[in-house]
């Protein structure tokens, strides 16, 4: 018996790397997966091809299980909606949606074209809100539903290039928690995983010193995208009762995240200047200050 017997699962970006993982393991646990991946190259690109998410899906068959493919984008509603269509017509049911389908458009944000903006936010963000606005309903009408949808570091602690991919992925945090709060009293559940795995889309990311090369070597040989997918998986079944929590998978350690919360405050019964602030209310406060560093500064230890 898995985990996921008698479900019917959506993976997006399901051809190659983390979603690759998740549809393969979720059809091990007993679910019926639609595979999607638009096929494209991590920059988005071009037209991209139906051979990734196809060839997920013949390999699933192959080891006897249930699955089709997809190769629209997440960043089409009507495309998105096609893909439940499709879940649904084929297999007559849909119980949960994982979406780590994602491009890449790196670059200093003071030099960042509009267009790499706009793309990134658009399959990251828009995407998001695509899979789960065209879902919601039908898991909301059976009560039963469980989205997995990806963050990242670079939004939750921040990487320098990555403003763009950033401001989607802390998007995703939002939305992530207002779904699982509206969807609480209908089972309809809603987290995020930062995962760290060596994928293409990391493979992009430029390497210009030692300390670089040094974090793509721990990527490399210590976080895989299967480690990744043991949560993900995990995530879509009712046993696991979680909701609306913010995860990272790094090797064999899960973390959870914390979400943001006061800290600490001043008050003053007179009110604030200008004056007084800079001179009273910012210093007292500033031993609780979050550093700039970025996620490699709160994750300096090998994986585990």
């Amino acid at each position: 018996m898995g985990v996921l017997d008698g479900k019917v699962v959506i993976v997006t970006g399901g051809g190659r790397g983390i979603g690759r993982e998740c549809a393969l393991l979720a059809a091990m646990a007993g679910a019926k997966v639609l595979v999607n991946d638009l096929g494209a190259s991590v920059g988005g690109g071009d037209e991209g091809s139906a051979g990734p998410a196809e060839d997920t899906a013949a390999e699933i068959r192959a080891s006897g299980g249930e699955a089709i493919s997809n190769s629209e984008s997440v960043s089409s509603m009507a495309a998105v909606k096609g893909m439940v269509e499709q879940a649904l017509d084929t297999y007559g049911a849909l119980h949960a949606v994982i979406n780590p389908a994602g491009i890449l458009r790196d670059g200093m944000f003071h030099k960042m074209p509009e267009a790499d903006w706009d793309q990134v936010i658009e399959v990251h963000l828009r995407g998001a809100f695509n899979v789960t606005r065209a879902t919601i309903e039908h898991f909301r009408k059976q009560e039963d539903g469980a989205y997995v949808l990806f963050t990242s570091t670079s939004g939750l602690i921040g990487n320098i290039g990555q403003a763009n991919y950033a401001a989607a992925k802390l998007g995703v945090m939002g939305l992530s928690r207002i779904v699982a709060m509206e969807g609480a009293s209908k089972n309809v559940r809603s987290n995020i995983i930062a995962p760290f795995a060596w994928t293409r889309m990391i493979a992009t990311i430029p390497v210009k010193d030692e300390a670089s090369v040094a974090r793509v070597e721990r990527m490399k040989n210590g976080m895989r995208a299967d480690q990744v997918a043991q949560l993900a998986v995990a995530l879509c079944a009712p046993a696991a009762q979680t909701s609306g929590q913010i995860f990272a998978v790094r090797g064999n350690e899960v973390v959870l995240f914390d979400q943001p919360r006061p800290v600490r405050s001043v008050a003053r019964l007179e009110g604030w200047t200008p004056d007084s602030l800079i001179e009273h209310a910012l210093p007292s406060m500033r031993a609780a200050y979050t550093e700039l560093g970025a996620s490699a500064s709160v994750f300096p230890y090998e994986p585990i």
